[in-house]
């Protein structure tokens, strides 16, 4: 086992757990910039990762009851078909294909960025909409809306691995604004478990997960998650938010740029 794994799941889980965001728009740029591994085995690692680490995060969310299941099922009729169709397309067009891995790499680049927007961008938005209620969708608009930002949101995650945590979350808020901030992260990591199984399950079937590679990660991640918890606290969080929204910028700027 390479301890170099071991120290980067550590690094990329203080990280986590200090600034709350996903682990994927860290972990997947990692493993393929600094450790030149390809793109379709950095993500379909990184979601097999996802899948048990938000499982474990989904059971503490729903002991406190901060899940909304209605909103859970509605992304999930969109995020899972979506995860299938994208995991044949995946299949079809041949993940080890050069044009196919440089196709991922973009999408990967995409998705940091989008993670960034949704960083700096997300109590904006949230006051802009909730200033204006009129605006705000309900009834069959707002569930057909969920529907489509979850299809969105299951080819994303199924391509690049990112999506799922930062932009999930802003999706629900701007959806759903009076949701608090901990139904926000507990029906945001509930839906993200079947969604980040069945992309996993897809990668598994095309080849592309290193199981020793998701073994070192998650030894080096969990107590890496449990140690930044303790010290976001210390910590200012515009500060926390600043710094990470510049480590993900240079990155998407080396992975366009590859």
């Amino acid at each position: 086992m390479d301890v170099s794994f071991v120290v980067s799941g550590f690094a990329v889980g203080l990280l986590v757990g200090m600034t709350g965001v996903g682990g994927g728009s860290l972990m997947t740029p990692l493993l393929t910039l600094l450790f030149g591994v390809s793109p379709t085995v950095a993500v379909g690692t990184d979601l097999a990762f996802a899948s048990i680490t938000k499982g474990v995060g989904t059971l503490t969310h729903r002991l406190r009851g901060t899940v909304h299941w209605e909103i859970v099922r509605r992304l999930c009729l969109g995020a899972l078909p979506a995860a299938l169709l994208a995991s044949f397309s995946l299949k079809h067009f041949g993940t080890l294909n050069h044009d196919i891995g440089q196709l991922i790499r973009y999408m990967i680049g995409s998705s940091v960025l989008l993670t960034v927007v949704a960083l700096l961008c997300k109590r904006r938005m949230l006051a802009w909409i909730m200033a204006r209620p009129g605006r705000q969708l309900q009834g069959r608009a707002l569930s057909a809306a969920t529907i489509v930002a979850g299809a969105m949101l299951g080819a994303l995650v199924t391509i690049s691995s990112i999506g799922a945590g930062a932009i999930g979350a802003t999706v629900l808020v701007l959806l759903y604004p009076r949701l608090t901030p901990a139904e926000v992260a507990g029906t945001d990591i509930a839906y993200a478990v079947p969604l980040t199984a069945i992309a996993a399950a897809g990668h598994w079937w095309l080849g592309s997960i290193d199981w020793m590679l998701l073994l070192a990660l998650l030894i080096g991640s969990l107590p890496g998650i449990t140690l930044g918890a303790y010290v976001a606290r210390a910590v200012p969080e515009k500060l926390l938010r600043g710094l990470l929204a510049l480590v993900l910028v240079t990155v998407a700027y080396k992975l366009f740029q590859g």
